[in-house]
């Protein structure tokens, strides 16, 4: 009986065709041959013009070098994929569209705003969803600053803490303390500004794209390092959501995110709740709190959008162990748990999505194909 064939669903982030999580796919894809499980990877370019084959990627195993052949379309497909400026998510957006009746273990989810409504439609996630409104114009800010002494300024559909402006509003009325990190991540430096300037670069940082205005929840720690946390859950080899960890970053001096891409540091989640919150007990109090917190949202989103395998929780935690929903990431990178130390958790993550493939395949649940869906 051959074995199910998964293809892993990614994009070429150049031209010249280079992938960024080459070394977690040459994992995954090792991690399936051990499972009875035929994995490879492939981009919507690589389909023929035929659109019945593919010039799938994978790894040799007898000299670990990275190989094409041409490939039937697989049993099931894992998305990766994320949101590019570029002509080749077009593509992968055309794929999406063509190829809707296979079996996809994910879906795209939509942008935060609509994330953020979705959650607040719930009463069960309403305490736990900093204030949130869509910027439109300097009135929108105002009624924020008047509420909120610290704002963050977002794009609604930014990653790895890009575009990301802070706002703090200073004691004594009148100016305003700005720092943020740019598309390209380039940090800003704080610099005090008056509201009339204020609302002018507000008005500039938010031109072409779409911004969010968010409540700032307290998250400096003792050194003045801002940190949070990245939950991870996942659907396990019998089709139910499970944690997979937890694990706290922390930011480099001087930035307003904590994203490991913008120099942050991955830390045990155990061990800095425990500084943050004063005691164990507390801190493990606060980790089951969240855990069922991130259960709940997954099951949610996948009953509101439709399927998913994973979903990252980046969450907000203040002095008294009150949580707060940041972002959610359909598509999350693996490498905070690495990076503090948890090799097990790490490799769970690679490997749940392959034993949840499984279970799929052999069960055939029949999941829905992905909605054309604005990221």
């Amino acid at each position: 009986m051959p074995q199910p064939v998964l293809g892993i669903l990614t994009l070429y982030l150049n031209q010249a065709r280079q992938l960024e999580e080459k070394p977690v796919y040459r994992k995954m894809i090792a991690e399936g041959r051990r499972l009875g499980l035929d994995v490879y990877v492939f981009t919507p370019m690589d389909v023929n013009p035929g659109g019945d084959k593919i010039h799938a990627l994978t790894v040799d195993p007898a000299t670990g070098q990275w190989t094409r052949r041409w490939r039937a379309f697989p049993d099931m497909i894992y998305d990766r994929c994320r949101i590019q400026r570029s002509e080749r998510f077009q593509q992968l957006l055309r794929f999406r569209s063509r190829y809707g009746h296979l079996t996809f273990l994910n879906r795209p989810l939509r942008n935060k705003w609509t994330i953020h409504q979705t959650f607040w439609n719930k009463s069960r996630f309403r305490p736990h969803l900093p204030e949130t409104v869509l910027y439109h114009s300097s009135a929108d800010l105002k009624r924020m600053l008047g509420k909120a002494r610290v704002l963050y300024l977002k794009p609604i559909n930014g990653t790895g803490g890009r575009g990301i402006l802070r706002i703090e509003r200073l004691s004594g009325g009148g100016q305003y303390d700005i720092q943020g990190r740019r598309q390209n991540r380039r940090m800003i430096p704080p610099r005090k500004v008056t509201l009339s300037r204020l609302e002018s670069v507000v008005r500039q940082w938010c031109l072409g794209g779409r911004f969010l205005i968010q409540e700032g929840i307290p998250l400096r720690l003792p050194n003045g390092r801002v940190h949070d946390y990245r939950m991870l859950v996942q659907k396990n080899s019998q089709g139910a959501w499970e944690l997979t960890g937890m694990a706290g970053r922390v930011g480099p001096a001087g930035s307003v995110t904590s994203n490991l891409h913008g120099g942050g540091r991955a830390v045990r989640a155990s061990r800095l709740l425990r500084e943050w919150l004063g005691s164990a007990e507390a801190a493990e109090r606060t980790m089951k709190t969240a855990e069922r917190l991130g259960l709940d949202a997954a099951a949610y989103l996948e009953g509101t959008f439709g399927a998913l395998c994973e979903l990252a929780l980046d969450l907000a935690i203040d002095r008294s162990g009150n949580i707060y929903i940041l972002e959610v990431n359909p598509k999350p990178a693996r490498e905070v748990f690495a990076r503090s130390g948890d090799r097990e958790t790490y490799r769970k993550a690679l490997v749940r999505p392959l034993e949840y493939a499984l279970w799929l395949h052999k069960n055939r649940t029949g999941a829905a194909a992905p909605k054309s869906a604005e990221e």
